[in-house]
């Protein structure tokens, strides 16, 4: 039986392919998800949709981006490129890190037009569409570019904004307590609430708690799934003064550890984001969640919510100076879903896109 050569439509739904391609790219790491797919040149009269020559996605830093993942598939099938469109969902780089510029490999290649979704908002490796017109490439961006934004998520979020995208995490009772008098919270969540909080652990790149924390509660920091720990763990980061115990957990298997000795959150997102930190998951306690709040950092909240009352012990939050309620820090709710008898509440501020979370 002989296989079909795949065609498409239209533009649209090259570029939305390009997305489910880039879909397969890792959550994790400083690079995007980014989808490639290679058109043959304009059918001829008669015939429906372009033909694909070849496709490719990105697999992690250091491997070959999507384009010259798709150029080097095509020419393992020996197909020609030259006069062909490359579809992406992220502008063609035009800079050289662990791999080539993208924008040279597609132009060298005999590619006569690129469309892309997302214009690169990284001033290191933007300027590929520039590059292309200038070789004589014809380019179109921009399409469906609000998909293509909720697509790349945090690291969207994280490369305009020149710091990694915040998440921060918050488990707590009816009545906003995340600790008993006596300091025991171990545990306020059920079972399935902990599941998901490991499996937003395991797509993020960092994970940080303060001193306080670590003293009383002595986590792993870990992502963990009943089999074990997951192979890939996201930096386990500690920030405040204080020192972490030689016999502390934080210091068995897992994640690199990272101690930042400071209290000053434009520092720790800093140093972060000079480690290539894209997203940062913020899990406590209340002071270092109230610094992340006070500073204006935190870009979507996981609130984590048990039917437990307590009546007292520790606030999940400190003093935010908020004296009156016009000044109240406030989220948009983009999702709200039940796990076992918890209820989680996902909200991001405006204008942040989705998280691979919804």
């Amino acid at each position: 039986m002989i296989t079909p050569v795949p065609r498409l439509a239209d533009t649209s739904t090259a570029v939305r392919r390009a997305f489910d391609l880039a879909r397969r790219t890792p959550v994790r790491g400083p690079n995007p998800r980014v989808g490639c797919v290679l058109l043959a040149p304009p059918a001829t009269a008669g015939e429906s949709g372009r033909r694909v020559l070849a496709e490719g996605f990105h697999r992690g830093a250091g491997t070959p981006h999507a384009e010259v993942d798709a150029l080097v598939a095509a020419r393992q099938r020996g197909a020609d490129v030259r006069g062909a469109t490359a579809v992406v969902s992220l502008e063609p780089c035009n800079h050289t890190g662990r791999t080539g510029p993208c924008a040279l490999a597609l132009a060298e290649a005999g590619v006569a037009e690129v469309v892309y979704s997302v214009p690169d908002p990284t001033p290191r490796a933007a300027g590929g569409a520039a590059y292309l017109a200038a070789r004589g490439v014809r380019v179109t961006g921009g399409v469906l570019r609000d998909e293509g934004e909720e697509l790349l998520g945090a690291w969207w979020s994280a490369a305009r904004a020149g710091r990694p995208y915040v998440t921060l995490k918050l488990a707590a009772t009816l009545d906003g307590r995340v600790a008993a008098a006596d300091g025991t919270s171990r545990w306020i969540t059920g079972p399935e609430a902990r599941a998901h909080a490991h499996e937003v652990r395991a797509r993020v790149d960092a994970v940080a708690v303060g001193t306080g924390t670590v003293l009383a509660d002595d986590p792993a920091l870990t992502a963990r799934t009943p089999d074990g720990l997951v192979p890939d763990q996201p930096l386990r980061v500690v920030v405040g003064r204080r020192e972490v115990p030689a016999t502390a957990r934080l210091r068995g298997a897992g994640g690199e550890l990272v101690v930042l000795g400071t209290h000053d959150v434009a520092e720790v997102l800093a140093a972060l984001h000079a480690r290539e930190v894209r997203h940062l998951l913020v899990e406590g306690g209340p002071v270092l969640a109230t610094a992340f709040l006070a500073a204006g950092a935190v870009d979507e909240l996981h609130a984590y919510v048990a039917p437990v009352l307590l009546g007292s012990g520790r606030s999940a939050l400190g003093d935010l100076g908020v004296g009156t309620i016009a000044d109240a820090a406030r989220f948009t709710t983009s999702q709200v879903r039940r796990l076992g008898d918890d209820v989680l509440v996902v909200a991001r501020t405006a204008g942040r896109p989705r998280t691979e979370e919804e």
